[in-house]
């Protein structure tokens, strides 16, 4: 048996709803011989979008794996699993923008990103210290969870300004 932790809503929503905000007028103010083309193109990024905030997390009782999305391993980003016994340590290194990267360090000294924007993150940590023994104590959110739900609000907001402006 295992749990599941997905992408946290803000965090989805909000890259979904900048991606509208900044597209969706390229279609209407594109010239005439291009308008199928910059649909195609805006549909395509839409489901590209969504697909990279796909991303989820599984911890079953002896490992913890990683998986990513189709288009994501096209575009490099790998998926991974590691058994509980294997992680030696957890490394924390600061951010240019004041928050912290954690990675798990494995007793073959590889190191795997710790994915910090999931839903029930308080949970997720919660079964990883009782797995690995480990002090999570310092462990949160890469950011503040009100800058996601702000980034979705403005994004909603400037969408609402396009279709007030070109009358969609």
């Amino acid at each position: 048996m295992f749990k599941k932790f997905k992408t946290l809503f803000f965090v989805k929503s909000s890259l979904i709803f900048l991606y509208l905000a900044l597209t969706l007028p390229i279609p209407f103010i594109s010239g005439d011989n291009l308008k199928i083309f910059s649909i195609i193109l805006f549909v395509f990024g839409f489901f590209l979008i969504i697909d990279f905030t796909s991303d989820f997390v599984q911890i079953y009782d002896e490992k913890i794996v990683y998986k990513t999305s189709f288009f994501s391993r096209i575009f490099g980003k790998k998926n991974w699993e590691i058994l509980w016994e294997d992680i030696n340590l957890i490394k924390s290194f600061p951010t240019s923008q004041g928050s912290k990267v954690h990675y798990f360090v494995t007793k073959k000294n590889q190191n795997y990103l710790v994915p910090q924007r999931l839903d029930n993150f308080e949970v997720f940590l919660l079964m990883v210290s009782k797995k690995t023994g480990l002090n999570l104590d310092e462990i949160n959110y890469i950011s503040p969870l009100w800058t996601y739900k702000l980034l979705t609000f403005l994004s909603i907001f400037m969408i609402i300004g396009e279709i007030i402006a070109f009358n969609i």
